[in-house]
């Protein structure tokens, strides 16, 4: 049995490698995010053959996970994806991970690393990647005030994402607590809008408050290093 956990674009269909092309054309089981998602992204990737599409996702249930884990038994080649990006990376695929290696623990897992949020902002922001903590989405309420103070507190490079409704009030309590430290954003990356922009928190602020139209499409924001 073999599991291989594979990326998929984020946004732009030619990101995805010629690797994760063949193991999804392999594969006949996909355990999918969304498998109305995945679907259709195989179809626009024209990938065909004889495919079982199963959901494993934040909101599973114990009783469907182990349903899931069970249906594995009946393939060979299965393949993990998420609804875009790489599994496991801010998404509910690490525990299904962990529940496969331990009910298979002879089962072959392997990555098929490809498109990342996190990596891609890495990457153009400019900041030191030596050292960065990544803090996944910013909780809605409990924990948030706890978080942004160790935001103020911490000296490295820290990464977080955002989504529309929510960026305004992100913004509004960055500037509160690191008005002097450099924010890069990136927004629809790798999309046909995509947009990276630097500045303070209150610059971002002003910006999208002047601009509602760019309140669209999901933030990476990455806060610079003291």
């Amino acid at each position: 049995m073999n599991l291989s956990v594979v990326a998929t674009p984020i946004g732009n269909l030619k990101d995805i490698s010629l690797r994760a092309k063949e193991v999804l054309e392999q594969a006949t089981l996909i355990v999918a995010e969304d498998t109305r998602t995945s679907g259709q992204l195989l179809k626009l990737l024209e990938i065909g053959g004889q495919k079982e599409f199963v959901s494993s996702h934040a909101q599973s249930s114990e009783s469907a996970l182990k349903k899931t884990l069970e249906r594995c038994s009946e393939h060979e080649y299965i393949a993990l994806v998420t609804d875009a990006g790489t599994p496991a990376i801010s998404d509910p695929g690490s525990f299904f991970v962990s529940e496969f290696r331990r009910l298979y623990p002879d089962a072959s897992i392997v990555s098929v690393p490809g498109a990342s949020a996190l990596i891609s902002a890495l990457s153009v922001c400019g900041y030191s990647c030596n050292h960065f903590e990544f803090l996944g989405f910013i909780p809605h309420k409990k924990g948030r005030q706890t978080l942004f103070l160790k935001i103020k507190d911490t000296k490295h490079t820290i990464v977080f994402y955002e989504s529309p409704h929510r960026i305004i009030k992100t913004l509004e309590e960055l500037n509160k607590t690191i008005e002097n430290r450099e924010v890069f954003i990136g927004r629809e990356m790798t999309k046909m809008f995509e947009e990276y922009k630097w500045g303070s928190p209150k610059e971002h602020l002003d910006y999208y408050q002047n601009n509602p139209s760019k309140l669209k499409g999901e933030f990476v924001c990455v806060v610079s290093p003291i």
